[in-house]
Parts: C-alpha cells; structure tokens; sequence
C-alpha cells in the first residue's frame, strides 16, 4: 500500500463520493476509480460500496479508514520533525491530555518557549487516560498529559506541582447547592453522571462506598462540557474535576468539593527509550524547570538521544 492511495482512500470516506475526491485531489475521477480498485484488489477485501447518490464504507472500509488515518497522521509527524531548520529549533509537539486545568500549566510553559522558538507548532488531543496512552504507544503524541493513579510504569514521568479536586458539578437550585462540600450519603439515592474514567477509579469508588450495581448512574461521558448541559437540564449530578466549567457570576451550575476531600495528581508521561525532536526536547527541558522537587520520587530516563 502506497501512502499516496491510502490518502486516495481517505478523501473517497470522507467526501463520501468518487467525484467530490477527484476535485478535492485535484485529478479526474477515471484516475481515481483505477487506483481505489487496485487498492482493493492488493488487499482482497472490498472496501467502498458505490451507490447511486453516494459511497458508504464496507466493513472492511472503515476498519482500513481508522488505520490509515494513523498511518497518515504518523507519517505527516515525522516529515515535520525531519524538515525542521538546522540552524533554528521548529517542529511540531503532540500532546494529549484529559480535561484538566492543569492545563494552564503546559501552556504557560508552550508561551514561554514561544518567544525564544517561534517556530515550532503545537497540536493537542483531548480524552481520557486510556485513549491518550493508546495514541501514544502507537506514536502518535510525543507526551501525555494524565489525571489521578493510572498505570505509567512503563512510561517516563514527570509530576507537575498541582492537583485536581474531584467535586460535585450541579444547578445552583440543586437541594446539594445549600452544603460547602458533598458526603457520600448526599449521593446515595440520587442520579449520578459519572465520567468513564471515574466509574473506573478506585479511589473514587471507595468514596462512593456502594456497589456499582446500586448506584443510580444515568450518563456516563468523556468531555465535562457535554456532560454539563445535562446538568443544566436537571438529568443529574456529575461527579468532575474542579475549575474546567466556569462556575462563577450568574452561572447555572456550582461545584461543591467532595468531603472527605479526594485529590488526583497530574502527571506528563512519554514512551521510554523515545527518541524525541529537537522541539520535545527543549519543550521537556522547560517543562522540568517549571516543577518543583514533586518528581523526584518518580523514576524516568530522558528519552533524548
């Protein structure tokens, strides 16, 4: 498979038509229809379906569209960290993150290299611990951004000198709104909206101190933001780190602390034995300075050869 027809292909799924391909790519459709057909017989497998008024994915298709957009992004990655500048330090830094404010933090360290490296560009994805961790085995981020007790021994890591604070996203007129912080109790017989990777924490399941079977859970999300709107709603209270919704002037919605409190870490990890860009490698060198001694207790090997 050439990279060139794999783009072919993608084009093809995403303008859901051989034609609209053919003006994207700038080439007759002829051209087109030959390279996707000998595409498919490469692989043995049919991967478009032609309809009348426009072309689905087969089976096939769409597990070919996941890989190659991968293999596109990959590629695409280390074309931009080969054709850097010798003299001057460019590129391009991948980082995926959960939702955190913690955030700031990266960023204000991406401001600062900004000034002396203009030149290097910076592209980041947004999900949860196990989506993030994925891209990143598979080399799609240099670093990830992560939240609370996951598994990071066979990564490099790097603590940051904050934490996030789990709490209680709900409507200002919720009954819970009158409380400072929220009890478990409080949370026993009602409709709770939980992120994906706190349904799976164990801290957070030990704070609830009941059975999964019997806890009301009536959404489950990756992105807080959507999940708020259902709040807003009344659908329930979403269990969600502190200072990621804007709870403050006339806002519908306010955040009240757990109780006992429940703290998560913020950790950067990155593959060991990475070989990183010359733009990682400073972006990692800044980033070290802006922490305190937190990481000392955590192991890791720079990476940079």
């Amino acid at each position: 498979m050439e990279l060139r027809v794999l783009q072919y292909f993608l084009a093809v799924a995403r303008e859901e038509s051989i034609t609209k391909a053919a003006e994207t790519l700038h080439m007759t459709q002829p051209p087109l229809s030959r390279q996707l057909k000998d595409l498919e017989e490469e692989l043995g497998k049919q991967l478009l379906i032609r309809g009348a008024k426009r072309v689905t994915l087969t089976e096939d298709g769409l597990l070919l569209r996941e890989r190659a957009q991968e293999m596109v992004e990959l590629m695409e990655k280390t074309k931009a960290e080969l054709v850097g500048s010798n003299e001057r330090i460019s590129g391009e830094i991948y980082l995926g993150s959960a939702e955190t404010d913690a955030i700031s933090s990266v960023a204000q360290v991406a401001a600062k290299l900004q000034k002396k490296y203009p030149l290097i560009r910076y592209h980041i994805y947004s999900g949860d611990a196990e989506r993030v961790l994925e891209r990143l085995d598979k080399g799609l981020l240099d670093f990830g951004l992560l939240v609370g007790n996951v598994g990071i021994e066979k990564y490099n890591a790097l603590r940051l000198p904050a934490e996030d604070t789990w709490g209680i996203l709900m409507r200002t007129d919720s009954p819970l709104a009158e409380k400072e912080c929220v009890c478990p109790e409080d949370l026993w017989d009602q409709p709770l909206i939980l992120s994906h990777q706190a349904a799976a924490n164990r801290e957070i399941s030990a704070w609830l101190g009941t059975e999964e079977t019997k806890r009301n859970i009536v959404l489950t999300y990756d992105l807080i933001y959507n999940a708020s709107h259902f709040v807003k709603k009344g659908l329930g209270y979403a269990l969600a780190l502190d200072r990621i919704i804007n709870t403050a002037g006339e806002s519908e919605l306010c955040f009240r602390p757990l109780s006992p409190p429940v703290k998560a870490g913020l950790t950067v990890v990155w593959k060991k034995g990475q070989v990183c860009s010359r733009a990682s490698k400073v972006f990692l060198e800044e980033l070290r300075r802006a922490c305190s001694p937190l990481d000392a207790d955590l192991p890791y090997e720079t990476g940079i050869r």
